[in-house]
């Protein structure tokens, strides 16, 4: 490789539901001409196949036991990013309210973090052009020696009227209550807990609009290349 533009650039974008992380990412991806991975989608994938099977989402031990079974393929193109269990295509159905309401205790298995972390690890390291990989615990856990690391935020009631327009008719309040007690379950996973990494850098997308928050994401990850 000849100059430092043209190096794979790895990207780990994190921070709770509703800050923007997926549009952002995508965006800033596709803009760049890196993948995109959405890891939220493939913890979606394996709480879809666990409730799919009939496996009891409450015995972690029952969880365990089958975490590696699914076959969980990715795409990562950021135009049209897919996800296939078992060789069905997935990327509907793992959006329904069963499955979201489900995930966090799914995602909070270790065997079931280890399988997908494994994963993860896989396709950011088989990106050629390099990746911008969203999650909940990418910089501190999954990718800790990535490139940039960024941490999204927002106001709880930003959030929520984020999500709640994306919900179509969905009430506020409810999904305000419901991504907090999310953040809660989240925060407080004793396996890679949503957390900001000590060398991330935070960026409060409350007062922002989405092109702003593109912007902003767009120029750290050109900065980091130039002098890489």
């Amino acid at each position: 490789m000849e100059n430092g533009a043209t190096q794979p650039v790895i990207v780990a974008i994190d921070g709770p539901s509703g800050t923007g992380k997926s549009s952002t990412s995508k965006a800033v991806a596709a803009q760049l001409g890196l993948s995109y991975l959405d890891t939220g989608a493939q913890y979606r994938a394996i709480t879809w196949w666990m409730v799919s099977n009939g496996i009891d989402v409450e015995d972690p031990s029952a969880i365990a036991e089958v975490a590696g079974k699914p076959e969980i393929l990715s795409g990562t193109d950021p135009a049209a990013p897919t996800i296939e269990v078992d060789g069905f295509d997935v990327t509907g159905p793992i959006r329904t309210q069963d499955v979201t309401s489900k995930v966090s205790a799914v995602s909070a298995v270790p065997e079931v973090r280890a399988r997908i972390t494994e994963l993860q690890r896989s396709l950011a390291a088989s990106a050629e052009r390099g990746i911008v990989v969203e999650g909940r615990d990418i910089g501190t856990t999954v990718l800790p020696d990535a490139d940039l690391k960024i941490f999204l935020t927002a106001s709880p009631e930003a959030r929520a009227a984020r999500r709640s327009g994306e919900l179509k008719g969905a009430d506020i309040h409810s999904t305000r209550e419901a991504l907090i007690k999310r953040d809660a379950a989240d925060s407080s996973r004793r396996t890679s807990p949503l957390a900001k990494a000590d060398d991330a850098v935070e960026v409060d997308t409350t007062e922002l609009t989405l092109t702003q928050v593109i912007e902003c994401v767009v120029t750290l990850v050109e900065e980091k290349r130039a002098v890489r």
